[in-house]
């Protein structure tokens, strides 16, 4: 049985196309989350999918049922913003009672609920504490235990970190992934922090412009992308972009013999793109550089290099190197990353 299908959703407001064309299906427990930057359709998508908003077109179905058109209510899911959304005037334990409450409960049946979710979420000695009392961590902690009480058949977080500094979110995004491991739940996150993406999901799905670019694990988006803009927006240092092209049988700018790629012809014009990690800094270098930037980030340094007229990134380097100090370096070949200079599609030129 699958957690969540969606089929062909379309949504426009006005004039403005948001989401073009998505499809997607998880399995029941999987963990997606939906990966792009401001303004990418991702939130419109989830509100969508809880049936905030109404899609123009297009079919959702959780577990293998088809609900775009029912009320939110009769969904069973479970949404956490990144504001908490919690009731100020209610204990953590009347806020985590609510939604059972609302659903008729009986008494007996919610305390035993509340105390199970607020021991499972390490707030057993602040049920008689309000929202304001607490940390912004433990605020988010009480907007989860509010959302999964209720055993939802679908968790959908829109950007739930966003608020809290970086330790907290560390934490929270190792309670979050634990929770839903635990129990088991089919899971949408929405963020634009691919740190977040990587370091969670089971699948990432990357939007641009509200269309859908790829679908696959955060290894496969880092390591193997199907499009430039992929490839741009995973991975950190940013992938080096560089255009490049063939002739008299040598791969320009960085000499390579041509007849080591497929189908590599004099002529061809292609986008390539470098990962940081791919180029060594070495004393057998083949290429020559210098140094215009040297960036320290506690287990690394980030060089920047000018290579002609070509700005390069590397990363990895344990020991700083000098602003305008000459350099050598090599670039694993095995590592470039094709695409095509018009479409931005992947080209796989490797024999």
């Amino acid at each position: 049985m699958s957690g969540l299908i969606l089929k062909n959703i379309n949504k426009s407001f006005a004039s403005h196309k948001v989401l073009e064309d998505i499809s997607l299906e998880l399995a029941q427990g999987e963990l997606l989350v939906l990966l792009g930057s401001s303004g990418c359709g991702k939130s419109t998508l989830l509100r969508l999918i809880a049936g905030l908003e109404k899609a123009d077109s297009g079919e959702i179905y959780i577990n293998d049922k088809r609900v775009d058109n029912l009320p939110p209510k009769k969904r069973k899911v479970a949404m956490v913003f990144q504001n908490y959304s919690l009731y100020p005037h209610m204990t953590v334990e009347k806020n985590l009672a609510f939604p059972l409450k609302v659903a008729g409960e009986k008494r007996n049946e919610i305390k035993k609920k509340v105390i199970d979710i607020a021991r499972m979420l390490k707030l057993s000695e602040k049920l008689k504490v309000k929202p304001g009392q607490l940390s912004g961590g433990q605020r988010q902690r009480v907007a989860l235990g509010r959302a999964i009480i209720r055993k939802p058949s679908l968790f959908l977080l829109d950007e739930p970190l966003s608020n809290l500094d970086a330790d907290l979110r560390m934490k929270m995004r190792q309670e979050i992934v634990r929770l839903q491991k635990e129990l088991s739940v089919t899971t949408v996150h929405v963020t634009h922090d691919q740190t977040e993406a990587l370091t969670m999901a089971d699948r990432v799905a990357l939007l641009s412009g509200g269309k859908l670019l790829q679908t696959g694990s955060p290894q496969e988006l880092y390591g193997n992308p199907q499009s430039l803009p992929v490839a741009e927006f995973i991975g950190f240092p940013k992938i080096n972009i560089v255009k490049a092209k063939t002739e008299n049988n040598q791969f320009i700018p960085f000499g390579f013999n041509a007849s080591k790629f497929n189908s590599l012809t004099d002529g061809n014009s292609l986008t390539v793109g470098i990962r940081p990690e791919a180029i060594e800094i070495t004393a057998q270098g083949k290429f020559r550089a210098k140094v215009s930037g040297c960036e320290y980030l506690g287990e690394q340094y980030i060089i920047k290099m000018r290579f002609g007229e070509i700005e390069l990134i590397s990363s990895g380097r344990k020991k700083p190197l000098a602003i305008g100090q000459p350099v050598l370096f090599d670039i694993s070949e095995k590592e470039l990353l094709f695409f095509d200079s018009h479409t931005g599609l992947r080209i796989n030129y490797y024999l």
